[in-house]
């Protein structure tokens, strides 16, 4: 049986976090603005997904690295959630676009549109951070932000010697 078996997938997560968060999101605006509410949420979710990387990392017996992550990655995509084209995934990268994003979907049926890369897309170079510092993400688009696609580009850095 596969560690991540029975679990939740991030889309359904992501949907009932937004239900939350919406009318703590609407509260915030009237009470103090669009930048005020956006502010806070944008922390408050990307201390979430540094902590998740954390606990991820934690339950990775054999260390989290980019082989591990990758395996997490059925999670992201579980319910159909994400259609990918892998470029590359070896030892030191894990390079894949995104050509369609039910996330983005979401938040938008949603209403959650002008927030939905505070809620999912931001949390990504952050959630890297939590579980591996030496693996960094590059990407330069996101469908949130009206591209056609996300340029997800993963790499582990070099590891100097151990003194």
């Amino acid at each position: 049986m596969s560690k991540l078996e029975g679990e939740l997938g991030i889309l359904a997560r992501r949907r009932i976090e937004a239900e939350i968060i919406k009318p703590i999101y609407e509260i915030l605006v009237r009470e103090q603005g669009k930048a005020f509410a956006a502010a806070v949420i944008g922390e408050a979710v990307g201390n979430a997904a540094i902590q998740a990387g954390k606990h991820f990392a934690a339950q990775e017996e054999q260390g989290a690295d980019l082989k591990s992550f990758v395996e997490l990655q059925v999670l992201w995509e579980k319910d159909d959630a994400l259609k990918v084209e892998i470029i590359a995934s070896d030892a030191e990268h894990y390079d894949y676009d995104v050509k369609r994003c039910r996330y983005a979907e979401m938040y938008h049926e949603m209403g959650l549109g002008e927030i939905g890369h505070l809620l999912s897309c931001n949390r990504d170079e952050l959630f890297i951070v939590g579980y591996n510092p030496n693996i960094e993400l590059t990407r330069t688009q996101t469908i949130m932000g009206g591209a056609p696609s996300c340029d997800f580009r993963y790499h582990a850095k070099p590891q100097g010697p151990r003194s």
